[in-house]
Parts: structure tokens; C-alpha cells; sequence
């Protein structure tokens, strides 16, 4: 990721908290400032406070909150130009969605929301940005009229597939080494793909977009 101008910023590891890795889940940055998630599995709920710490002392503002009883995670949420994704899981729940979604609205995104069944944790286990105006997503889970505007890069999510990756920017993808059909279908489009082995972290059912926060400013 450093190749690609990004600093790339390590924070320990919150201590009794093994899916603090996982650190997509506790925030979501946008230009306006971080929204600080309230994460809807009760044995990760001090990492909020631990990312907030984080982001703080990086300079980064609150924009905003995610009360109780609201629960959202981050991997439910995919920022893709003005538009919002945002996936109602088991994970994040309804009064969260509408909690964030205004919150957005009010920082100008559209958002679409999706509805997903339990076996599917994450939006982003189907659905995420493959480039400018591209997603890559799993047909079976995400209708056709909410990608309107965009690209689409269609996959079958079945088996070890998934839709979880991290887009470098021109044209260059990051991809578990085992999502096979991930690989060869960018590959066929043109993209160039970095696979890296990830398996230690899919046992715990994280993919290369769980492992990073991202913090933007315009």
C-alpha cells in the first residue's frame, strides 16, 4: 500500500480483543470527519473507543455517533463517490442504519441500502468498489437497480469467493491468494491483481478490506 503514496500508520492491538484486527469495523472516515460505530457484537464494543483514540490523536474530527440502541459496523458500509452503501446485517441493525444514514444525507451521499440474509456477515463479503465507478458484486445478493450508475463486475460468491477486497487505485487490486474466481475475473478485465496470503485471518471470516481503516482528506 505504501507503493501507492499511502502512509500506512500501525496501532497496537487492543489488549483481550483478538478482532481488533479487524479494524475496518469500528469507524468510518469520510471528509467530514470519522463516525464513530457502535459494533453489534457485544464482546467487541470497547474498540470503538480504542479506533476514536486513534483517529484523534491523528487529527481526525468526529463527525458524528452511532448510539445505542444502534449498532453499525463499518463492514457494512461502503463509501463509493457521493454514493453510500449500506448493508443491513446481522450486525448492523435497523435503528443503526437509519442513525448513519442520516448522518450521511446530511454530508451529501446518497444512500442505498441493502438488506442481507445471516449468512452473509458483511456487505462487503459481496459488494465493493473495484475502481472509479466499478463494483465488483455478487449477483445473487445485490439487485441489479442498486449498482445503477456503476459498472459491475459480476461474481457467484459461492464456495470461497467473496467480493472482499481493497482497490489500489489505477487499476491495481489486492485479493486473498484462495479467492480464485475473484482473481481470474479481474485478471480477464485488465486489472492487475496482488494476491497475498490471508488465510490466518479468514478464520475468522475477515477478508484484505476488514484489515484497513481508511482515513481521507480533502
Amino acid at each position: 500500500i505504501t507503493d501507492f503514496g499511502s502512509e500506512v500508520i500501525d496501532i497496537p492491538e487492543l489488549a483481550k480483543h483478538p478482532n481488533s484486527v479487524f479494524t475496518r469495523d469500528t469507524a468510518l472516515c469520510t471528509p467530514s470527519g470519522y463516525i464513530r460505530l457502535r459494533l453489534g457484537l457485544d464482546t467487541r464494543r470497547e474498540e470503538e473507543r480504542w479506533m476514536s483514540d486513534a483517529l484523534e490523536s491523528i487529527g481526525e474530527p468526529c463527525a458524528g455517533e452511532i448510539k445505542e440502541p444502534g449498532t453499525v459496523e463499518g463492514g457494512d458500509v461502503i463509501l463509493a463517490g457521493p454514493v453510500a452503501f449500506l448493508g443491513r446485517s446481522i450486525r448492523t441493525n435497523d435503528e443503526g442504519a437509519a442513525q448513519l444514514s442520516s448522518l450521511l444525507r446530511d454530508m451529501g451521499y446518497e444512500v442505498r441500502t441493502i438488506s442481507l440474509p445471516e449468512s452473509i456477515l458483511h456487505l462487503d463479503k459481496v459488494l465493493m468498489v473495484a475502481g472509479p465507478n466499478r463494483m465488483l458484486s455478487c449477483s445473487d445478493f445485490i439487485p441489479k437497480e442498486n449498482l445503477k450508475g456503476f459498472e459491475v463486475i459480476e461474481i457467484s460468491c459461492e464456495g470461497g469467493s467473496t467480493a472482499n477486497i481493497i482497490c489500489l487505485g489505477n487499476n491495481q487490486i489486492i485479493v486473498d491468494r484462495s479467492n480464485h474466481e475473484v482473481i481470474t475475473r479481474l485478471e480477464t478485465r485488465g486489472l492487475l491483481v496482488h494476491a497475498v496470503d490471508l488465510s490466518e485471518f479468514a478464520k475468522g471470516m475477515g477478508g484484505p478490506n476488514c484489515l484497513i481503516m481508511p482515513v481521507e482528506r480533502v
